[in-house]
């Protein structure tokens, strides 16, 4: 399709199905044919309107258009929120979600940690046991010295280290290619672990007094807190048929870390649990009721502040998170609007026009039914000529267009008129 006077369309990309009577989208590569054009290079513009559509043979032939057709130069305003938002809103709702959960149980957790029960080991532990209800205190915290029942764990590496409970690690440490970053990432994976444990007993720092406490399943505790007394690093002998594969394959091993852990004889640890006494042995055990259950070598003051500070990591993350869904929810809720209050606007100005038009035509005694489709609004004589931008409403002949009053309006939208596109059909 080709137009004289003023642009030339050189290119058309039709973007949804069509028929004979159709609504289509089409991409239309406007090029200037001289120096009186609107722009001195090329640009694109969008029709999106509903044309009826004479096909004849290969050539597909506007014959008219509607009276609020228009060219719109301007991003889509349907006001749906884009595959990027909705992805945005998605992930920062999951993560919240996900955020809140941890630190929901977290902050529990320190909640329980501050109403617990704090136990001294003396003589009278057993009494106090006698006397409360099931021989039991649901959650208490103990301070001790680590004592062994029978037998110890010596270590495998260091002399003279006895312990008892012992974890053997290793790891292994290589670097992957991220093809996304194009970087190389230090991994480690762990590809051993072996845990020994013997009976022990937490007793008094009193070397005087003689009870102690029996520590059951001491592997269960959430946060087994032991001393590293062994660890080395063994690099990777590295050949060229080695870097040669391991270029191609994407991972480059660099060693494996080898360390051992032990807690040890004579180690002061802070246990929280369920209090019992069975058989007149006093026993620390996981509590019940969903509690978790403690073994560290912190006090009982440091490891309170260690749960709350990783409470306060995850409060700031979800309210983080938490802010930018909102946020998203706010801005797709506000495009909603912005665009209903948009289509409303141009619904009542359309209306507005067309009341005018009618108005106009009962004034010069016109039928209404005599009037070109494609006549122009203004003069409802000569055919429209003028694409007005930004708007890009086709309403009005270049002589309708020239006699407008400054600043230039457009008829229908009221919208100031940048620059005009001249519009003859061949």
């Amino acid at each position: 399709m080709s137009l004289h006077h003023g642009i030339k369309v050189t290119d058309i990309e039709m973007k949804a199905p069509g028929t004979s009577f159709t609504s289509l989208l089409f991409k239309l590569k406007v090029v200037p044919l001289h120096s009186r054009s609107p722009t001195a290079s090329e640009f694109s513009v969008y029709v999106n309107t509903e044309i009826v559509l004479l096909k004849v043979g290969l050539h597909v032939l506007p014959c008219f258009f509607r009276s609020d057709q228009t060219v719109d130069c301007r991003m889509d305003s349907s006001g749906k929120p884009s595959t990027a938002e909705v992805l945005l809103l998605a992930t920062s709702s999951a993560l919240t979600a996900v955020f809140y959960s941890v630190y929901s149980r977290r902050s529990n957790t320190v909640a329980r940690l501050k109403e617990a029960k704090k136990v001294s080991i003396d003589q009278d532990l057993k009494k106090l046991l006698t006397d409360a209800p099931g021989k039991c205190v649901p959650y208490a915290i103990i301070e001790g010295v680590v004592r062994t029942v029978k037998e110890t764990l010596n270590s495998q590496f260091v002399d003279n280290c006895k312990g008892v409970i012992e974890r053997l690690t290793l790891k292994e440490k290589k670097m992957v290619w991220n093809r996304t970053t194009h970087l190389w990432n230090e991994s480690e994976k762990v590809i051993h672990q072996r845990t020994n444990a013997v009976p022990f007993d937490l007793a008094s720092h009193n070397d005087a007094v003689s009870a102690t406490v029996r520590v059951v399943r001491p592997l269960d505790s959430y946060e087994l807190d032991l001393e590293t007394t062994y660890e080395n690093f063994h690099p990777t002998v590295q050949t060229l048929t080695n870097v040669i594969g391991h270029f191609i394959s994407g991972e480059r091993p660099k060693g494996i870390h080898e360390t051992e852990e032990m807690l040890r004889l004579g180690e002061s640890v802070t246990g929280v649990g369920e209090l019992v006494l069975d058989n007149n042995l006093v026993k620390l055990q996981p509590p019940k009721q969903g509690l978790r259950y403690f073994l560290s070598r912190l006090d009982y003051n440091s490891l309170l502040e260690k749960q709350q500070s990783g409470v306060r990591v995850w409060r700031v993350l979800t309210a983080v998170f938490g802010v930018v869904a909102s946020s998203s929810l706010l801005y797709i809720l506000w495009r909603q609007w912005v665009c209903h209050r948009q289509k409303r606007k141009e619904k009542n100005v359309l209306q507005e026009f067309k009341e005018q038009r009618r108005r106009r035509m009962r004034e010069l005694n016109v039928d209404e039914a005599s009037v070109s489709p494609t006549a122009c609004t203004v003069c409802l004589s000569r055919e429209r000529s003028c694409v007005f931008l930004e708007c890009g409403h086709v309403c009005a002949c270049d002589q309708c267009y020239q006699g407008l009053p400054e600043p230039k309006k457009c008829p229908i939208c009221r919208g100031t008129i940048e620059r005009v596109v001249p519009l003859y059909n061949s």
